[in-house]
């Protein structure tokens, strides 16, 4: 039963940072209509950029992670525009060259990271790490809490963004209808831009969270990617309350996978869990999905 319970523990704080991970992801198919695989790559660079301010710098990640946030939100911005105009494009299939191009991107971040700090691991170090905290008969590593805290802190903020300011509403108005929204006023391109910006901004906060934890090396982005892509499905590709729920699921089934079966099984059966969702669900837990 202590078992049970711990691993219970783990998988709601491994799920919350999950959650953080995929909700931008989905903002951004909601508004621009594109599935960026490039999801891992933004996360993958996250990571890295804490690591380089934890060792050069000597910044906690936990601190530097707002530093990551602004950068990757600054940079994100500024690719908004080609993301939206290869999305818009008038040739055939813009859809598929928008999924082309953030492929290209991925490949590109993930050549780039062999390049600069080659293929081994690299461990972000915080002041919580090797401290935990006991409530009976479960162990929490206050670093997995702390993630966990600042992950539900960076996604209650979108949310307050979303339904409490005049730029949220313009961006539910475009995930509603575009067409609608542009003639209603609002700056289509622009506010596409931003949104790219705050999901490449969250995706590396995130990465900053899971490398903390784990560590980071070049090949995590294709994982990541693979989690994104499995939360996304599950609540339904454009639902952002559907989030809450698949990223909770998706870490409590690696989290009783890992322990009770083995953690090589866990790709495995999450796709296969994913399979057999979708045959009941097809839109999502939510059912509020594309």
């Amino acid at each position: 039963m202590d078992l049970f319970l711990q691993t219970l523990v783990n998988g709601i704080l491994i799920g919350g940072i999950l959650i953080c991970l995929t909700i931008g992801f989905q903002l951004t198919f909601g508004v621009l209509h594109v599935i960026d695989f490039a999801v891992g790559g933004w996360a993958m660079l996250g990571g890295y950029t804490a690591y380089w301010l934890v060792t050069l710098v000597g910044i906690d990640p936990f601190i530097s992670i707002f530093l990551v946030f602004a950068l990757f939100l600054l940079i994100g911005r500024g690719m908004g525009p080609l993301i939206y105009r290869v999305r818009t494009s008038r040739y055939a299939r813009p859809d598929l060259m928008a999924l082309a191009f953030t492929f290209g991107i991925f490949l590109f971040m993930q050549g780039g990271a062999l390049w600069l700090w080659s293929y081994n691991s690299r461990s972000v170090e915080s002041v919580l790490s090797g401290q935990f905290l006991s409530l009976g008969p479960v162990t929490i590593p206050l670093m997995r809490l702390s993630a966990f805290l600042m992950a539900m802190l960076f996604s209650l903020g979108l949310f307050i963004l979303l339904y409490r300011s005049r730029f949220g509403m313009a961006v539910r108005a475009l995930a509603q209808d575009r067409d609608h929204a542009g003639l209603m006023g609002v700056d289509v391109k622009r506010v596409s831009a931003w949104v790219y910006g705050i999901y490449t901004g969250l995706t590396a906060a995130a990465g900053v969270l899971i490398a903390t934890i784990y560590s980071v090396n070049p090949s995590v982005g294709v994982r990541y990617t693979l989690f994104a892509f499995f939360v996304a499905v599950l609540a339904g590709l454009g639902s952002v309350g559907g989030v809450l729920v698949a990223g909770l699921a998706l870490g409590l089934l690696e989290a009783y996978v890992a322990t009770y079966i083995g953690a090589r099984y866990s790709l495995l059966i999450v796709f296969g869990t994913l399979y057999l969702a979708l045959l009941v669900a097809p839109k999502g837990v939510l059912g509020r999905g594309i």
